[in-house]
């Protein structure tokens, strides 16, 4: 999962692509990129590990420019290293093409050696990297064609924002997997994974790049095109449940109201009877739990502290960095919880790790009960489409029942929302959406051998 911008035609390009970033941040914090595009059409690349830090603000201060793309990363797979940092930036026949991806192409690999064996050399190990090559191989006339011909037999998940030359692209995949949204701000064109990017540079929200759409715009104007055939929509439901931010609208729905029905389905298929409070896992969790504590009837309370110094434990690429990321990260509120029988929501269970270690946490801080109630369905499978779970091995729930999971984690009671009643709490539900993380109902066949995801991805 990754978070990507576009802007072209603002004096101030460069400093609306930090801005953006900023309001991305939540969507990935291994690295972060910017491609800025002078008047004359020279880009340059400016990345860096980790967040849009102060030292990386001013660097951007110091390059303005007309057009830009940005980026940042969490990676699904591979290695975190400045080289996987996107945007891609390579220079070709009608212009240099910058380019940053969120999502995760399945045939990533058959495609790379295909390339390989026509003498192609590789400067990554992203899976995006492919799509550029695809592009430099194009011999159609416009951008948004050489895109058009490069995306043909790609198969998976990708939301783009590209520029070539002087022209801004953006691309959906066919069924429509990640978010990307078209904002207007003065007339300028502003792209971004989600409206809350379009917010704070004042943009207005105008519409979605449709799945199947590869959108440009340049001196010209814009122009859409639809060369894919047409396929049935997955967005991925866990954009609703988890990544994105609640203040954004993905997919035409807003999260803080999806969020806040999932938490009252929730109440209804599992309510604690004995509970005396709920509390959330902050913060992509506080929707769901408001929305049980509406319907249950009990109190809201801040029962948990976060420390918002540090990232979110999920998207940490390594089981290293999410254990002690969650030792620093939350503190429990002793004055609230101390005696009580206590409702904690989240809104997924992965690995087991962070939620074991919180549960610990409340124990400690002396919950007489704990009720563990989650809001969307046990994670059972691997996902190829963007989201850092490739291994069944390490999901807890694709390895034991709901009992083992119960007492692994140390609570009194567990409830999961069932995949029904996830999907009917979804805007626009419960059709259109991939979940197959959950149900195994993959909307492609899965690789034959997963393991060639790992020679890298973009996002």
């Amino acid at each position: 999962m990754c978070g990507i911008f576009g802007v072209r035609g603002h004096p101030d390009a460069t400093h609306l692509a930090q801005l953006g970033l900023y309001s991305l941040q939540h969507r990935g914090q291994e690295s972060v990129g910017v491609v800025v595009v002078e008047a004359d059409g020279t880009p340059h690349l400016l990345r860096s590990m980790g967040t849009m830090d102060e030292e990386m603000s001013v660097r951007l201060s110091k390059r303005p420019g007309k057009m830009a793309v940005g980026h940042t990363r969490y990676s699904t797979a591979g290695s975190s290293t400045i080289e996987n940092a996107q945007p891609v930036l390579a220079r070709s026949r009608g212009g240099y093409i910058a380019l940053a991806h969120n999502g995760n192409i399945v045939n990533a690999a058959e495609l790379r050696m295909e390339l390989e064996d026509k003498g192609a050399i590789f400067s990554s190990t992203m899976d995006s990297e492919v799509i550029v090559h695809r592009m430099a191989h194009s011999t159609a006339a416009r951008p948004e064609e050489r895109l058009a011909e490069a995306l043909q037999g790609v198969d998976g998940a990708y939301s783009l924002v590209i520029s070539v030359g002087d022209t801004l692209l953006a691309a959906r995949d066919p069924r429509g997997w990640r978010p990307l949204v078209l904002g207007r701000l003065n007339g300028c064109a502003v792209l971004a994974s989600e409206t809350c990017a379009l917010d704070i540079v004042g943009a207005k929200v105008e519409r979605e790049i449709a799945p199947g759409e590869v959108f440009a715009v340049d001196a010209d104007g814009e122009r859409s095109l639809f060369p894919f055939e047409r396929k049935d929509r997955k967005q991925c439901v866990f954009e609703y449940v988890y990544f994105a931010r609640p203040d954004s609208r993905v997919f035409g729905g807003s999260v803080d109201r999806a969020r806040r029905s999932l938490g009252r389905r929730l109440a209804v298929e599992h309510p604690a009877p004995s509970a005396e409070l709920v509390f959330s896992v902050p913060d992509s969790s506080n929707s769901a739990a408001l929305g049980f504590a509406e319907q249950s009837g009990l109190p809201y309370e801040l029962a948990l502290i976060r420390n918002h110094y540090v990232g979110r434990t999920f998207i940490q690429p390594t089981q290293a960095g999410r254990d002690a990321k969650v030792k620093v990260k939350y503190n429990a509120v002793r004055e609230v919880i101390e005696g009580k029988s206590v409702v904690m929501v989240d809104d997924s269970i992965v690995r087991g790790t962070t939620t074991r270690g919180l549960v610990a946490m409340v124990r400690n801080a002396g919950a007489r009960e704990v009720h563990l109630r989650i809001s969307s369905p046990p994670v059972t499978g691997p996902c190829y489409y963007g989201i850092d779970t490739p291994n069944r091995e390490e999901l807890i729930a694709a390895n034991n029942t709901l009992p083992e999971i119960a007492k692994s984690l140390g609570v009194d009671t567990l409830g999961y929302m069932s995949l029904e009643g996830m999907l009917g709490a979804v805007p626009d539900g419960p059709h259109g959406f991939c979940h197959a993380c959950f149900s195994g109902d993959y909307p492609t066949p899965p690789p034959i051998d997963p393991d060639k995801l790992r020679f890298g991805c973009g996002c």
